[in-house]
């Protein structure tokens, strides 16, 4: 008998099955990837991390991260980074990583955190079901490798300036803790 995917928040799967989905959904070296490099040491944000789980197994998940782009004036501008979004490799082209972004994205539009979302992601794919595109990151410059058209945003509040990506230094503490949801 299969059981219909149920979507739950992230926190209510073990940890060690997020991990164990990510590594067999991306290849070997994942934590040295830029993104990774990007969030820095915060945690996610748990009102915008979700998993999908079906027939007592965890087929999906998607995290999003509290980093900001400080521009070359210094100023801070807190954004949204989205992903990975994960799903086991016998379940891809399903829809399940397309239900899990949709998901995301009415939840961050319902908590009012859909104004500046970015990810590093195929272009095509985000900007033909989610509206995100490369437009207003050419400035932006990242602690690792990127490939350009990868880098993408959408919101009313994403900005077209030069900067530096990385963790949200307000959502940091000495310790490189996230301490409590992005709220506006």
């Amino acid at each position: 008998m299969t059981v219909t995917p149920v979507l739950v928040p992230l926190d209510a799967v073990d940890p060690a099955e997020v991990e164990a989905l990510l590594d067999r959904a991306f290849p070997p070296g994942r934590q040295a990837r830029t993104a990774y490099k990007v969030r820095g040491s915060v945690v996610p944000i748990r009102d915008l991390c979700f998993a999908m789980v079906g027939d007592g197994a965890l087929i999906g998940s998607i995290q999003c991260w509290p980093v900001a782009l400080t521009d070359d004036a210094g100023g801070v501008h807190p954004l949204i980074m989205v992903g990975p979004v994960a799903v086991a490799p016998d379940r891809q082209r399903d829809g399940i990583g397309r239900h899990l972004l949709n998901h995301m994205l009415d939840a961050a539009a319902s908590l009012g955190l859909d104004r500046a979302l970015m990810l590093i992601g195929d272009p095509e794919y985000y900007g033909r079901f989610f509206g995100f595109t490369a437009e207003r990151t050419g400035g932006w410059r990242l602690p690792g490798p990127v490939e350009r058209h990868r880098l993408l945003a959408r919101g009313a509040d994403v900005p077209a300036v030069a900067g530096m990506l990385g963790p949200d230094p307000a959502r940091e503490q000495a310790t490189g803790l996230y301490l409590s949801p992005v709220r506006p």
